[in-house]
């Protein structure tokens, strides 16, 4: 819904910001209902800069309940001062993904997450940046664990031994796990490999690792 331009200083809304509620000729949603509308996925849907803009997306959530609406952040801290007034236990239609890159930011941000009221959590372990230790907080709160590398030419290097770990520790409490992209630099069995941007997710998807208890 919005982003961050070419100069990561400024934040503008992008063209699609009011897509959601938008009608064609005949009333009915250009959106239809049933779709998953991934939010901010560029960007961080609780960014400072983006304050004034927030109320009108909280009302499109309100409004197209019909639709389920995923954002992810690393500002999990701001989420209880900006959440709207009628969030209570939170909206139904609305997943909230905690990212976290490293064992510090897990250990600062996951209890934080963990307490909050919301009803669908999940746990964004990217850029992955080293070996990080989920197990304290994976319980039945958590619907899903997603890892990936870091993209870009000064991506730091992603470790597969870190994302089997993560993988193991889901596995043993039964969450749901996705490896969803390598980043550019991935290290496997010693071995660094460049892997361009195109084939990021692909690559990770080969390695057959996702997992869904049944």
């Amino acid at each position: 819904m919005f982003g961050t331009g070419v100069d990561s200083s400024e934040t503008h809304k992008n063209a699609d910001f009011m897509l959601p509620v938008q009608r064609r000729r005949d009333r009915s949603f250009k959106v239809p209902s049933g779709s998953i509308v991934y939010t901010c996925f560029t960007s961080d849907f609780l960014l400072d800069r983006a304050d004034a803009w927030r109320k009108d997306a909280w009302m499109m959530m309100r409004q197209r309940r019909d639709l389920t609406f995923y954002f992810f952040t690393k500002r999990i801290d701001r989420f209880a001062e900006i959440a709207p007034d009628d969030w209570g236990n939170g909206y139904d239609n609305v997943i909230v993904g905690c990212t976290v890159e490293n064992q510090a930011m897990a250990d600062y941000r996951l209890p934080i997450f963990k307490k909050l009221p919301i009803r669908h959590k999940t746990i964004i372990a990217a850029p992955l940046l080293e070996a990080i230790n989920l197990s304290t907080y994976l319980d039945k709160t958590i619907n899903y664990v997603s890892v990936g590398g870091e993209s870009g030419t000064d991506a730091r290097v992603c470790d597969f031994d870190w994302v089997i770990d993560i993988r193991r520790q889901c596995m043993e409490e039964r969450i749901p796990f996705n490896f969803h992209q390598t980043g550019a630099h991935f290290r496997k069995d010693g071995k660094l490999y460049y892997i361009k941007r195109p084939f990021q997710k692909s690559q990770a998807e080969k390695a057959c690792i996702d997992y869904y208890p049944i």
